[in-house]
């Protein structure tokens, strides 16, 4: 469940936010920006901290826009725009191959398996799974604020919309390797 950590400013964001969206993107930037410097320090190289500066990225722009416009329309659908800038950012990872899950599983992953097309192929998946959780839980999250269903369905979906892919995400890596391992020795 490393990969939850990543969004704990995200998961602040949603909770924070029901008691003033203001303070949910304050609380966001300052947990995105304190674990980008505390991973900076530890040594991550800045390829595999994508996440976490298309986070502080956002964060600064939304906590920005709530401070100077708290009265704004976006207030109510803030999760929403949250989970599409993931999902933009998840996609966008993809599209120029370099999946945003690869940098965590080169925490946990030896070396040696960095390059294999197994290990490339599973962060592809699990970033695809994270794109697709992050762009569903947006639309879902615009229907739910727009048919007024209340912050309990709201956090519901967002809840969702990171559980469902972390639970994948430690489920598919060892059942991939047992599928894709003996098809790489073959080829």
């Amino acid at each position: 469940m490393n990969y939850l950590r990543g969004f704990i400013p995200w998961i602040a964001l949603a909770v924070v936010s029901t008691i003033g969206w203001q303070w949910g993107a304050l609380a966001g930037l300052v947990l995105g920006g304190a674990m980008l410097v505390r991973a900076r320090k530890a040594g991550a190289a800045a390829d595999a901290l994508i996440l976490e500066y298309s986070t502080v990225a956002f964060f600064a722009a939304l906590t920005a826009w709530a401070f100077a416009r708290p009265g704004s329309g976006l207030k109510d659908y803030v999760g929403a725009l949250a989970l599409s800038w993931l999902a933009v950012t998840a996609w966008t990872t993809l599209a120029v191959g370099h999946p945003f899950t690869t940098g965590v599983a080169r925490r946990q992953a030896p070396p040696e398996v960095w390059h294999t097309r197994v290990f490339k192929r599973i962060n592809v998946v699990i970033t695809a799974a994270w794109s697709t959780a992050f762009t569903l839980s947006a639309a879902a999250l615009v229907v739910v604020v727009s048919a007024g269903l209340g912050s309990v369905a709201a956090l519901a979906v967002q809840f969702a919309g990171f559980v469902l892919p972390a639970l994948f995400t430690a489920w598919y890596p060892e059942r991939a390797r047992a599928r894709l391992a003996p098809a790489a020795h073959r080829a």
